[in-house]
């Protein structure tokens, strides 16, 4: 929005991208693309995280995490009812996984730790659970021993319950410090080893999922728009949520980087997702929407990471509801990373919307950008198993020029990639298996995001998501993201799909 001073110089260059392809040419672009089409020393892994893969849910001292409580105090806001209790139950199969791992010639490892497994309370004063510390001691050492590297993430969104019972979790600013324990916990216990830490997976996932439709733990949002919500405020608590999650990263940050980094040589980033966003129309007024809608997803988290504060189109429409840094905050939010996680799925168009105002004011209003995944009638991508998810390859090398642009070309791992299919029972081992979107789908990816490195965008590595098909959060295991097919009916047995062929074919080394 012009009129609100919204700094567009330069931009919509950017944005004229989506009219202006550039084609390059290239001999990797044949049957011939690889892994070594890619630079040298670059990083090919899959993804996970603990709710969704672990399982063994109340063995070996481990706490609840609030989605435990979720999922069993509200079954009807899982798709099918179920619960990661058992998940894919990688606590029990870590051995062959990391087996199916090194078959697949992958060369990393991105899992999360529950925080509940190895502090059941949240907090060092209420104990460490050796029991948890010894697994993930198990885990990262096999992977280690089979030549995969560690990316380990420490929070991926399972809260452990006691922090939220006893001041709301990550609505109050005890988070921070309680946070920064947790983290340093870890460095202690695994930075001999682990070189690659993330702070928190989707920040922006986190607190709106949680904080403005409900939909995801702890399921708070305004009763106007969902009277089944546990409480909350869709036109605050997103904002506050993700100001204390910048404000526990950042802490984090400060104590690896000067108790352990020298020592322990690794480094530490924070993972960030985005949509690219696709103006509706040549309208400027659609394209000053599209870029609000980065800001709204993107921005809100880089912009105080690059530049220690909010994007300016958030502060002009959010106002008084958006909180602020203070100069100190603002200074340790301020490049408080070593490298950038970027998870990319999809894309949506987006329009022009007023802003909707007084007391039913909102997150998902604030921005007013209305996004949709059709434009007169038609998708902007081939539909996946997720209504929010439409392949459009496309966007992902669009939104890694972006990031080069706006955001002074940070060093970048993709830290998720993927699609789902739908669970059909219906369907024999062997008809599951098939999985040629999914082929297509990392295939047309890899190739943009091999031109986006032509194109001088700082990236080093690539995680799939997901090794296995998993707890799908609020889908439960409705869908499948996974590269191997996990038999839940039969002892969680896995399976290759025809994809994990063609990635051990791809990354043949």
């Amino acid at each position: 929005m012009a009129s609100q001073g919204y700094p567009i110089s330069g931009l919509l260059v950017l944005l004229g991208l989506l009219t202006n392809f550039i084609t390059v040419s290239s001999s990797h672009e044949s049957t011939s693309f690889n892994r070594t089409s890619f630079p040298k020393g670059f990083i090919f892994g899959t993804a996970a995280a603990a709710y969704q893969y672990e399982g063994a849910a109340k063995e070996d001292g481990r706490g609840p995490s609030i989605w435990d409580t979720y999922t069993h105090r509200y079954p009807e806001r899982i798709k099918d009812g179920s619960s990661g209790d058992v998940a894919n139950d990688q606590y029990h199969y870590y051995k062959k996984d990391v087996r199916i791992m090194k078959k697949m010639n992958l060369d990393a490892y991105r899992f999360s730790i529950s925080w509940s497994r190895v502090l059941p309370k949240g907090k060092l004063s209420g104990g460490v659970n050796w029991e948890g510390i010894e697994y993930y001691n198990k885990l990262i050492n096999r992977l280690l021993s089979k030549g995969i590297k560690p990316f380990v993430t420490m929070f991926h969104w399972d809260l452990p319950q006691a922090l939220e019972d006893e001041y709301g979790g990550f609505l109050s600013p005890h988070i921070v410090d309680d946070f920064r324990d947790y983290a340093e916990l870890l460095f202690k216990e695994f930075g001999d080893r682990v070189k690659h830490w993330i702070t928190l997976n989707e920040p922006f996932s986190y607190s709106s999922g949680g904080y403005v439709g409900g939909s995801f733990a702890p399921g708070r949002c305004s009763t106007w728009l969902n009277l089944n919500c546990t409480g909350g405020n869709s036109g605050t608590e997103p904002y506050l949520v993700s100001h204390n999650e910048l404000l526990a990263h950042a802490a984090s940050v400060e104590v690896y980087k000067k108790k352990y980094q020298a020592a322990q040589k690794g480094v530490i980033g924070i993972t960030i997702v985005s949509h690219w966003f696709v103006p509706f129309s040549d309208a400027k007024k659609d394209q000053d929407a599209a870029l609000r809608a980065l800001d709204f997803m993107l921005g809100w988290f880089l912009d105080p990471l690059i530049n220690g504060d909010y994007p300016h189109s958030m502060r002009s429409l959010v106002k008084d509801r958006l909180p602020k840094f203070t100069k100190e905050q603002s200074k340790l939010v301020k490049g408080s990373f070593d490298f950038l996680g970027i998870n990319y799925y999809t894309a949506n168009y987006a329009a022009y919307a007023p802003q909707i105002t007084g007391d039913k004011t909102s997150y998902t209003t604030d921005s007013s950008a209305n996004l949709t995944t059709s434009r007169n009638g038609i998708l902007i991508g081939a539909p996946a198993a997720s209504s929010w998810l439409h392949v459009y390859p496309r966007g992902f090398r669009d939104l890694l020029l972006y990031i080069k642009s706006k955001y002074h070309n940070p060093l970048i791992y993709i830290t998720e990639n993927g699609i789902d299919e739908f669970n059909n029972a219906t369907l024999s081992l062997k008809e599951a298996l098939v999985d040629n979107q999914r082929i297509e789908y990392y295939d047309k990816h890899l190739r943009y995001l091999f031109r986006a490195i032509k194109d001088g965008v700082n990236v080093k590595g690539y995680f799939a998501w997901s090794l296995l098909d998993n707890f799908e959060w609020a889908s439960g295991y409705t869908v499948r993201f996974g590269i191997n097919y996990v038999d839940y009916e039969n002892g969680n047995k896995r399976y290759p799909k025809h994809s994990a062929r063609w990635f051990k074919k791809f990354l043949k080394k």
